[in-house]
């Protein structure tokens, strides 16, 4: 029996846990990492992770696009008011040829324009054309007769470049055109198709 004067010692279990570890690793052929080089690896992840979050986000322009005569055409998003179906449009005795008719949009009359009238694009009958677009500028409403609505596209403005004369914004590489509504919903650009 151990005399009075004899203390025990307290045990540092970590460290005796470290220790343990350490030898388990080297009895199974593991390298051991010092606690520095360890703390580099970890430096250099974070630095490669924190770097990948740091992306440059491109401009982009969001459009609608649609196609009517064959041409695919589209307009800001902001301007959408929402996509109706052409089969309730009216026809307007005396109207513009440019001008298709009317829908009831929302509880108001909202007249719909002929793109391939406007642009001299060519194009089959009404039949063909099944989606109204109805854009807004500031109070005033109209719509735009589709053939087909493609959705929504987001565009880098990178990308886009000058288009030919005529109502236009943007033009895409892929031959998207966007369309300027304020000219578009111009009488007197109106006038000139």
């Amino acid at each position: 029996m151990p005399s009075d004067d004899t203390k025990f010692q307290p045990i540092d279990f970590e460290e005796l846990k470290a220790s343990l570890d350490a030898a388990q690793m080297l009895l199974e052929g593991a390298h051991v990492v010092s606690a520095h080089k360890r703390r580099e690896v970890l430096h250099a992840r974070a630095v490669a992770l924190a770097g990948s979050r740091h992306e440059e986000r491109q401009e982009v322009v969001t459009v609608l696009a649609f196609q009517v005569g064959g041409e695919r055409y589209a307009v800001r998003i902001e301007m959408v008011d929402h996509v109706l179906e052409a089969r309730g449009m009216c026809a307007l005795p005396g109207a513009p040829r440019h001008v298709l008719g009317a829908v009831v949009s929302r509880s108001r009359i909202v007249p719909v324009l002929d793109l391939r009238q406007l642009l001299g694009l060519e194009g089959g009958g009404m039949s063909d054309l099944g989606k109204v677009v109805v854009v807004e500028m500031e109070d005033e409403a109209f719509g735009l007769a589709a053939e087909v609505v493609d959705g929504r596209r987001e565009l880098p403005r990178a990308e886009l470049s000058q288009p030919p004369p005529g109502p236009f914004l943007f033009l895409t590489p892929d031959r998207l055109t966007v369309l300027d509504l304020t000219q578009l919903g111009n009488p007197a650009a109106a006038r000139r198709g």
